[in-house]
């Protein structure tokens, strides 16, 4: 039986995005969608490349608006940024878990290229922490 899922974020391009590659990871029963309130054109190049280092592909993914899923049936709506989780929507959908786990925003990293990898890097590894020991079977 799936496990629908959906990860929530302002502009769905690094944490959610991440997220979401990860609990796909985790379980071939996960279905698995990512979403934001205010979506941003692409998924951070950032986060792709982070990604990619621990094995997971997420070049192919895209920001998508929440109000696409907002009639839809969820086991779980997970916001991963405090201010999706102000403003999430209302679901009309059967909504079993909600559950909230703030990260760092990624985005806001400054320095050189090599300096914002490290914080894409924690950011990814916290995400991959949390949401592994979240989902243990």
């Amino acid at each position: 039986m799936k496990v629908k899922i959906l990860v929530l974020c302002t502009g769905n391009s690094c944490r959610s995005q991440m997220a979401e590659g990860i609990i796909r990871s985790l379980d071939s029963n996960f279905e698995v969608y990512s979403a934001g309130t205010r979506p941003e054109k692409n998924v951070n190049p950032y986060a792709i490349e982070v990604m990619k280092e621990i094995g997971l592909d997420i070049s192919s993914h895209y920001p998508k608006n929440v109000d696409e899923f907002t009639g839809t049936d969820f086991d779980y709506v997970i916001t991963v940024c405090d201010n999706a989780r102000e403003i999430c929507p209302v679901f009309t959908g059967n909504v079993k878990h909600k559950i909230h786990k703030g990260f760092e925003d990624p985005f806001n990293a400054a320095g050189t290229d090599e300096e914002k990898r490290v914080v894409y890097r924690k950011v990814r590894d916290m995400i991959k922490k949390e949401f592994t020991e979240l989902f243990k079977k």
